[in-house]
């Protein structure tokens, strides 16, 4: 029976993931791109301006919402900053080659224009009721911005997103937690299991904001100990970071040979495994962090803006700082894969050090990521299903930890990355047919700014209060 689902998940894969869905994919992004006139080439700077910038001004600014637009992209990074930065990357190299690293970086690049849309539409159509609890995301941008005739799509979206998140945003986290720390530590796996079931369940039991305050004070800690932890291996090898894009640059447009253990990879597997795991990594294009945007005290374009910079600083910095680390140090000869890849170039390039580093970000990017994945998936289900799903559906999640934990990690990655396939196709289509509402929102974003420009320049530093929820 398992051999079976195996093998049908296998053929499932190369359907959900063969040339159609890339170019579906890489070509909304691409339309998004063109549309909204290049916005994430030509307007970082003011980007920034408007999301980090603002934080540093302390600008007050009145808006409706469950959390704050950065507390929004924490909890939305806890998600994507996960183990796919660490043993995605890794495991996009061992079977892609370092060409891989490319393909990754072109879907990070357009999917910058992809993760502005979904937080952008996110939050434009969201829904707040009398008590004021709000609820946004794919299926609200698809019912209530393309219209009732779609609601069927919309509750396809929801459906498979909630079934999804027992993949990328569970068991493959706990597994690859749980076999760091038994091959690290000597922790039994189903210890960890146990432990994870409570950590996450003591934080998800308290909703979204419990979510947003954990991952606000998680995800900038453990993001910067890995970036220094990389920098350092990559300061020890300097002279081999000229190569190592040579590498990536050649291998993204022609087939790569075996050294050591590595046995190879055609161009054909780096653009297989960049997308699939650039994807799992950013996770542009599968719309789940509409789910946590929509919950902002922002505008919609906005909190678009802190959409580029989720997918900029978790594809453009961290993981090609992880993919880096694990060619300039040679270990890719070893054969190894996963988290056990990226733990011995970061061994090899801070002996002592670095296996710590890789183990302690493991755990806390797995950890952060079943939190927010968690909500994603009770928000899509709550659609679905109605809000008496809420409450089984947490309880059922934190079980699949432990599943998750103590299983197969081939065969786990393996599904995770069939349901963000699938999962993607509807939000994808919703993107490229709501193309329109993004470009307006965009318009009128930037003719607003310009009026706050003037307002500050003549001393008025707030804007002025929304109007009351009807």
């Amino acid at each position: 029976m398992i051999h079976s689902l195996v093998l049908f998940n296998d053929w499932l894969n190369s359907i959900v993931w063969g040339p159609p869905f890339m170019i579906l994919l890489v070509g909304t992004g691409l339309y998004l791109t063109i549309r909204l006139g290049f916005f994430q080439f030509t307007h970082m700077r003011f980007a920034w301006r408007h999301t980090f910038g603002r934080l540093l001004r302390r600008t007050v600014h009145h808006e409706v919402g469950a959390i704050t637009g950065f507390q929004a992209v924490t909890s939305a990074m806890a998600a994507t900053i996960g183990v796919g930065n660490i043993a995605g990357v890794a495991t996009a190299i061992a079977l892609g080659g370092p060409g891989a690293v490319f393909w990754m970086w072109v879907v990070a690049l357009v999917g910058m224009a992809t993760k502005l849309g979904e937080a952008t539409l996110g939050l434009k159509y969201r829904q707040i009721d009398a008590d004021g609890k709000v609820s946004g995301g794919v299926f609200y941008y698809i019912e209530y911005g393309l219209g009732k005739r779609w609601k069927w799509l919309a509750l396809l979206y929801a459906f498979l997103a909630g079934l999804a998140a027992f993949g990328i945003g569970n068991m493959v986290q706990a597994n690859t937690m749980a076999h760091v720390l038994e091959t690290g530590v000597g922790i039994p796996n189903w210890v960890t299991g146990l432990v994870i079931m409570v950590l996450v369940g003591v934080v998800t039991l308290g909703g979204i904001k419990r979510i947003a305050v954990t991952a606000e004070r998680i995800v900038p800690t453990m993001a910067i100990i890995y970036v220094i932890g990389a920098i350092g291996v990559l300061i020890s090898f300097y002279d081999q970071i000229p190569a190592a894009f040579g590498m990536i640059f050649a291998g993204a447009f022609t087939t790569t040979s075996a050294i050591g253990g590595f046995a190879g990879a055609t161009v054909a597997m780096a653009i297989r495994y960049g997308f699939a795991r650039g994807i799992f990594s950013n996770e542009a294009g599968l719309g789940s962090a509409s789910i946590v945007h929509a919950q902002a005290k922002s505008k919609p374009y906005n909190q678009g803006l802190w959409g580029m910079w989720e997918v900029f600083i978790d594809t453009l910095v961290v993981c090609t700082l992880t993919a880096l680390v694990i060619l300039v140090t040679g270990v890719i000869q070893t054969g190894q894969t996963g988290a056990e890849l990226t733990a011995s170039a970061f061994s090899t390039g801070l002996p002592g050090l670095g296996g710590w580093i890789v183990l302690i970000s493991i755990v806390l990017f797995s950890y952060s990521t079943m939190l927010t994945w968690n909500f994603y998936g009770e928000k899509s289900w709550e659609y679905a299903f109605g809000s008496r799903v809420v409450t089984p559906y947490r309880i059922i999640f934190i079980g699949f930890l432990f599943l998750g934990a103590i299983g197969g990690l081939t065969t786990i990655w393996d599904v995770a990355d069939t349901l963000n396939g699938l999962m993607a196709a509807p939000n994808l289509l919703a993107l490229i047919l709501l193309a329109g509402v993004l470009a307006k929102e965009k318009v009128s974003y930037l003719k607003e700014m310009r009026e706050r420009a003037e307002r500050e320049k003549n001393g008025e530093n707030e804007d002025p209060p929304p109007p009351p929820i009807s």
